[in-house]
């Protein structure tokens, strides 16, 4: 589900909009009801001013240049239109359709933005190609490229964020500039203004309070994660099959969240196509697919492929390097692969399971010995590794179902080839202990009586 163009209608401008998504502002505990997700919301709206334009209130059908009124103001569209069909990548039902070396510009400023988040995609089965943004502040007369420029080799809908450190009226423009006649597909661009921060839209993943059955936040953001490049050492990532919090400093996530049901688990076979995450902040260093060759540990999923069988895409979307952790091959292969086998039988058996992994600490054991960070210091190498599953059965109204009888499964193993055991059984802990451990704060959206509950007991493996 996609939320739409939040800008406010009373407050639709040319030169200025405004609009709020919901930005999980507050650390405190938010409860399944009305009045606390408008708190939550009217929060968000007083930290951050945002103009997201959608391109669904635009019609352009040719490629030849031509100015559109959108939702925000005047667009021109050069060497591109507003494509509706089965092979344009959008959210909604348009989205932009750039070939050649064309560009969409605005014809309007926007004042002091602080990021720019663009979402772009491969249309159809076209090959990848390279953008860029360029901005402006004088009106469109002269321009200069802002971020680095952005490959666009995926067919689904993925994020680039810019930090903008021009200040005044400034205007964007989105230039296509390689690729020939390979097309690219453009949506839900959002700028952030007045210090805010642009929050992530939905998608499949959610929003932090968000309470949508099978929504991969739905218990809760453990670490107040916010997608601001001034939230580097927590930043939030909608991956749309699992949520994350990137520590850009130790190259890893400190965690990432998920939701299985039996429609995850299909036939798909493992992609094995690790890769760096070209969707991280312009200058952020990017883990890449040979950044743990050599090191004695494995690039240890956190989201597992297997839980994300359902089709290629999902299953591709697991091999991110931004999903990994150097992992000692003993814990990943046998400890944790237990643990992910055992979980996903729970699922075949008729439950659904939301599921939170992390890890904290420095200093773990490979095949190589001991190690505190590989990748020549740019990946740190955690000491523990933790999970918990809350496992209920099939149904509606998730939150509402949580009772203090709720199973709910926590297990804290060492990173360490030489001493783990196989069994993860043997790494029971209690939610309270991992919560003190690595300083996270989980089922924050669950009321606070039965997390005391939960959060105190040690389940027993079966």
């Amino acid at each position: 589900m996609k939320i739409k163009n939040l800008l406010f209608a009373s407050c639709i401008s040319l030169a200025f909009a405004s609009c709020s998504k919901d930005a999980m502002q507050e650390p405190v505990p938010v409860k399944p009801n009305q009045s606390a997700l408008s708190s939550r919301q009217n929060a968000a709206v007083q930290a951050a001013t945002v103009i997201t334009e959608d391109f669904e209130t635009g019609s352009k059908s040719a490629y030849a240049a031509a100015d559109i009124t959108l939702s925000t103001g005047s667009w021109n569209l050069d060497d591109a239109l507003i494509g509706s069909t089965a092979s344009d990548v959008k959210s909604g039902t348009k989205s932009v359709r750039i070939r050649n070396t064309g560009t969409l510009s605005m014809n309007f400023n926007v004042s002091n933005p602080t990021s720019v988040n663009i979402k772009h995609a491969v249309y159809g089965s076209d090959n990848s190609s390279t953008w860029q943004l360029w901005v402006s502040n004088d009106n469109g007369s002269t321009y200069a490229q802002t971020g680095s420029t952005i490959t666009t080799s995926s067919s689904q809908l993925t994020t680039a964020t810019f930090a903008i450190s021009a200040t005044g009226n400034l205007t964007f423009q989105v230039r296509k500039v390689s690729g020939g006649t390979n097309r690219i597909n453009i949506d839900d661009i959002s700028f952030s203004t007045g210090g805010g921060t642009v929050p992530p839209d939905p998608g499949t993943g959610g929003t932090p309070g968000n309470t949508t059955d099978n929504n991969n936040l739905l218990l809760g953001n453990p670490t107040n994660a916010q997608p601001s490049i001034n939230s580097a050492a927590n930043y939030l990532m909608d991956q749309t099959y699992y949520t994350e919090s990137y520590n850009r400093d130790k190259g890893t996530p400190n965690w990432v969240s998920w939701h299985i049901s039996s429609t995850d688990l299909g036939s798909s076979s493992r992609a094995n196509n690790f890769r760096a995450d070209i969707n991280l902040p312009s200058g952020w260093y990017q883990v890449s697919n040979t950044s743990y060759s050599g090191s004695g540990f494995d690039r240890g999923h956190n989201c597992p492929s297997g839980d994300r069988t359902s089709d290629n895409t999902a299953n591709s979307s697991t091999f991110l390097m931004t999903n990994m952790i150097p992992q000692a091959p003993k814990n990943n292969q046998q400890t944790w692969a237990g643990l992910e086998n055992y979980v996903r039988t729970l699922v075949q058996a008729g439950s659904e399971v939301y599921v939170v992994m992390g890890s904290y600490g420095s200093g773990g054991t490979g095949t190589n010995g001991y190690q505190t960070t590989i990748d020549g210091g740019n990946v740190n190498v955690p000491s523990h590794i933790w999970k918990v599953v809350v496992v209920l059965p099939n149904g509606n109204n998730d939150l509402s179902r949580i009772s203090t009888s709720t199973r709910v499964i926590a297990v804290d193993t060492p990173n360490d080839q030489t001493t783990v055991s196989t069994d993860w059984k043997q790494y029971l802990t209690t939610v309270k202990s991992i919560e003190a451990a690595s300083g996270v704060n989980l089922m924050s959206n669950v009321s606070q009586s039965i997390q005391d509950v939960l959060k105190s007991r040690t389940d027993q493996g079966s």
